[in-house]
């Protein structure tokens, strides 16, 4: 990465929990962010929040350099609510959107300089998680979605000494993981992303539920 992004502003979101959540990172360093409790209405609170976000600090979008999403996985609606408005701020301003993936931020926030193993791992409801473990940074393998039994035998072979996520009180009752939107990790993730990724698509725990008529998904 050129040297002079470090100094470039930076937004990020994260809507795929019980929040609506946004940071946004100065030129100068500086990190003004909004983190607001919610179970449903984040498509239309994000904007709103977002603006008072660019107002506070005195800018206009056309100044972001990258635009981060948490892309999941998490809400069905709020994941597709966040992924969708930074791809349309990002086309009308002129910035890069960069998708990250909720497991990833997670990873970062439990083990930052990244000298260590992860097992990140989202509570998907219904006795069911959606996991994947991180080695020193990176992703070992793909997410897996399983019961919690099957979490919990992974868990031993992975030799991760850290667990994060929503689904980590499941595997381990005294765990002191407190589920919320990791915006400081997003924020670095987002300015350490590569510069050729494509465009943030939301990754779903399960398909939804509900279809339109002819099985056609929302």
């Amino acid at each position: 990465m050129a040297n002079d992004t470090a100094s470039r502003p930076v937004l990020v979101i994260d809507t795929t929990g019980r929040w609506c959540a946004a940071a946004l990172q100065l030129a100068d360093g500086q990190i003004i962010q909004r983190d607001e409790a919610m179970e449903r209405g984040q498509a239309e609170r994000l904007a709103p929040l977002v603006g008072e976000l660019l107002d506070e600090a005195g800018m206009v979008p056309g100044e972001l350099w990258r635009i981060g999403v948490a892309t999941g996985p998490g809400s069905f609606a709020g994941t597709r609510a966040g992924t969708a408005f930074a791809r349309g701020l990002a086309l009308a301003s002129g910035a890069q959107a960069v998708g990250i993936s909720s497991l990833a931020a997670m990873a970062h926030e439990a083990d930052p300089e990244g000298r260590a193993a992860v097992f990140a791992v989202h509570d998907a409801r219904r006795g069911e998680l959606v996991w994947q473990v991180f080695s020193h940074g990176a992703a070992r393998g793909e997410p897996v979605r399983s019961d919690v039994s099957t979490a919990l035998e992974a868990l031993a072979a992975s030799g991760a000494t850290h667990l994060a996520g929503s689904g980590a009180h499941l595997l381990d009752p005294a765990s002191p993981w407190v589920d919320h939107p990791p915006l400081m990790a997003l924020l670095a993730l987002t300015r350490e992303a590569d510069g050729n990724t494509p465009l943030p698509s939301p990754h779903y725990a399960r398909p939804p539920d509900a279809a339109l008529p002819g099985g056609i998904i929302p």
